[in-house]
């Protein structure tokens, strides 16, 4: 199968690396000199630099190139790996080039400007599809680089998931499915805002009954949100809900995390930002999942506080004593 990946950043990068193995994969950089820096060294020295990248997989900086090399094949296959901030003019131009083109976006988050998710991105700039849709759950790109077992979901249209799971799904890589796509995007954009929140949590020495308590009222909270957006409250209970909100907010590799924990320890978000040297989705996505929230009147006193810290409104303190002096809820209700 002729594979394009779009986006070298961590993510793209390794998922290309491990298709590489049984595919024709094109990497596409944007930058020229990254791009370069790619094909000589065969190394992505800024985001993966530990791992080396096959002699089979190709690079380019030119998206025409890329998104040919699929077009060429009867089953080829676009893996889009740009932030979400990136995902509208990327679709865009892949829309252009090759209108019909089977599109999957690994990306996780809300669009700031929009508040929208992305299936409703792609949906304004290619239409009504039934050949696109996205992939996510708990991966570490480092770990799927190298080959450990990682389990992940595709939601779309069955013909869709069918396609993507006979070309994702082999040796360490699991590949499951679901026509939920909503419940997907929503549980991979709320978790990446509760890991900032149990980072902050972490900084502060609350202790491992404060996390474990974070991370299931952050579920909660998730679930009921991406309800109310129209999703199925069991697609939280699998891997792109409490499995993907597990991994981020309890690992040492997860850059939201690693905000959190910045915040925590008095740091300003600029500086925390600036510090990780990646994009972390729940700081861009943190703003918009509470004004969606508060459009459709749901209650996500957790994303309040990470936004408040986010603002400087609040100090890290102040706003998780804040959470422990709410009053009490009846835990079973989730709308």
């Amino acid at each position: 199968m002729n594979i394009a990946v779009l986006g070298a950043g961590a993510w793209g990068t390794a998922i290309a690396a491990v298709l590489s193995a049984r595919h024709s994969v094109v990497l596409y950089a944007r930058n020229p000199d990254q791009c370069a820096q790619l094909a000589r060294d065969r190394v992505n020295a800024r985001y993966l630099p530990s791992l080396a990248l096959s002699e089979s997989l190709q690079f380019t900086d030119d998206l025409h190139v890329a998104v040919e090399h699929t077009a060429s094949s009867d089953s080829g296959l676009i893996l889009v790996a740009t932030p979400t901030a990136a995902l509208r003019s990327i679709v865009r131009d892949v829309s252009e080039i090759a209108p019909d083109a089977t599109l999957v976006w690994l990306c996780k988050g809300f669009e700031q400007s929009t508040g929208q998710l992305p299936h409703q991105i792609v949906r304004e700039e290619m239409g009504e599809r039934v050949d696109t849709g996205p992939l996510s759950g708990p991966s570490f790109a480092i770990e799927v680089a190298c080959g450990l077992p990682t389990a992940l979901t595709v939601a779309g249209a069955p013909d869709f998931c069918e396609r993507v799971t006979e070309a994702l799904h082999a040796g360490a890589l699991r590949i499951y499915s679901t026509d939920d796509v909503v419940g997907v995007e929503v549980g991979g954009a709320v978790k990446n805002v509760m890991a900032i929140a149990t980072g902050i949590s972490d900084a502060l020495d609350l202790g491992l009954n404060a996390r474990a308590a974070l991370i299931t009222r952050g579920l909660a909270e998730m679930t009921r949100f991406g309800v109310a957006l129209g999703a199925r409250a069991e697609t939280f209970m699998g891997l792109t809900g409490i499995g993907d909100l597990i991994l981020t907010a309890t690992g040492d590799l997860s850059r939201n995390r690693k905000v959190g924990l910045a915040l925590g320890r008095g740091a300003t978000i600029e500086a925390a930002v600036a510090d990780l040297g990646h994009v972390a989705e729940g700081v861009r996505s943190a703003h918009a999942v509470l004004a969606r929230a508060r459009q459709c009147q749901i209650e996500m006193p957790i994303t309040e506080a990470v936004c408040a810290v986010i603002d400087g409104a609040l100090t890290p303190s102040e706003a998780l004593h804040a959470l422990l002096a709410r009053e009490p809820k009846v835990e079973a209700q989730l709308s």
